[in-house]
């Protein structure tokens, strides 16, 4: 069974959500938060990318980052800007974009469930990502940003969550980029135990997006346990914060790739040694897939459509029928050389949300030598293979719209 619980969430004045609710640390640079959260005092961003308040060229990972964004939050919370709940509780969170609509359930989920299997992971973690958000949550002896988790729908729980979104929203604001955020406060006892309940029948979980803040989690709550003789287990920090949506409501877009250079290669020599695992084929305009097995390459001001070979890949294999396995197996392992994408410093990943425009401004500033469009992973897919306990290549899924950050912090005393 799935182990959920509510908790008295540190949010912002409702008047305030609006000004408070930014991205998740993570889609963003130094630079661009920084210009995100000019002119705001209350942007979250000072809290998750503190090294906005500390001068230009500060190293992210330095201790006076994660001190400021200790300061940061106790300054918020000190101000008013953000208050504690007098009593736990869960949270109903709905996303608008456009036709596009999502609601999940903020709540703390078991750091138990996510080390037994309970919470099934896709991916793996970077070192060096995971090291900083565990020293990024230690400081501030908070979750301040949720885990966006997945589960097959359920038509009681359904119908339910619908229910308790029929009156007024505690929160309700448009951010700049259109999307609609609505939260509703779930404070009824009984109501609590329904959602309770039903979750708990509900296995498993699915990591959709924070692979590293679930880890990171799970490590803190190895530090404290460590550190706590009198441990027992009810304790906070052996929860973590999560929103959690059902699989019907969810929307993938592709990640698409970028590599700085050719390898050594000539675009002669590198068209030619595409030849031997896709077909490639000259497009007027973009090329942007809308089926399985098909990619878009931008290379040289032009689009091409490749079309991989049949036997270059086993259909019957999860992992390697994913069409990100397939442009990692026969075009950037063999040709760009890149072995290893979740450390190579030639290859960066660019969110469907940012569009086909990106691709071609980034090749055609000179800083990137070619680009590659993908068709989204499915949502089944991911399933399929975290059933399996199988692990999908990185940067595989991109989900829209993205959670904001600030609306529900967890504290862990």
């Amino acid at each position: 069974m799935a182990f959920i619980k509510p908790f008295r969430a540190v949010r912002p004045r409702q008047e305030l959500a609006g000004k408070v609710a930014s991205l998740p640390y993570d889609v963003m640079s130094v630079a661009e938060a920084r210009v995100m959260a000019e002119g705001n005092p209350y942007s979250f961003l000072h809290i998750t990318r503190p090294e906005i308040d500390l001068p230009l060229g500060t190293d992210s990972h330095d201790d006076p980052v994660y001190e400021k964004g200790r300061e940061n939050l106790q300054a918020f919370i000190r101000d008013g800007v953000l208050v504690q709940e007098d009593e736990e509780c869960y949270y109903v969170y709905r996303q608008r974009m456009g036709e596009l609509i999502q609601t999940g359930l903020v709540t703390c989920t078991s750091v138990d469930d996510y080390q037994t299997g309970v919470i099934k992971k896709h991916e793996l973690t970077r070192a060096d990502k995971e090291e900083d958000r565990v020293r990024h949550i230690d400081a501030l002896d908070a979750n301040d940003e949720p885990v966006f988790y997945t589960y097959r729908h359920n038509p009681e729980l359904s119908s339910l969550i619908a229910t308790l979104t029929q009156g007024v929203p505690e929160y309700d604001f448009t951010t700049d980029d259109g999307v609609e955020h609505q939260l509703w406060v779930v404070r009824g006892r009984e109501e609590i135990g329904r959602l309770t309940s039903l979750f708990g029948a509900i296995v498993p979980l699915y990591v959709a997006d924070g692979h590293h803040r679930s880890a990171a989690a799970s490590r803190v709550r190895e530090l404290r346990r460590a550190a706590n003789a009198a441990h027992g287990g009810d304790e906070e920090y052996n929860t973590f914060l999560t929103v959690i949506f059902p699989d019907d409501e969810m929307t993938i877009m592709p990640y698409n790739r970028v590599v700085n250079d050719l390898n050594g290669l000539s675009s002669q020599e590198f068209l030619a040694g595409l030849g031997e695992s896709f077909l490639v084929t000259p497009w007027e305009g973009r090329f942007q897939p809308r089926e399985r097995h098909t990619f878009g390459m931008y290379l040289q001001g032009v689009w091409s459509r490749l079309t991989p070979e049949a036997e270059s890949f086993d259909e019957n294999d999860s992992v390697a029928k994913l069409d990100v396995s397939i442009l990692q197996n026969n075009l950037l392992r063999p040709l760009l050389g890149i072995d290893d994408p979740r450390t190579d410093q030639r290859i960066q990943f660019v969110g469907g949300i940012r569009g086909m425009g990106e691709l071609e401004r980034l090749v055609d500033s000179g800083s990137y030598a070619v680009a590659f469009a993908l068709f989204p992973t499915s949502l089944g897919e991911l399933m399929a293979l975290s059933d399996e306990d199988k692990i999908m290549p990185p940067k595989s899924t991109w989900f829209e719209p993205k959670l904001r950050s600030g609306l529900f912090v967890h504290l862990l005393k």
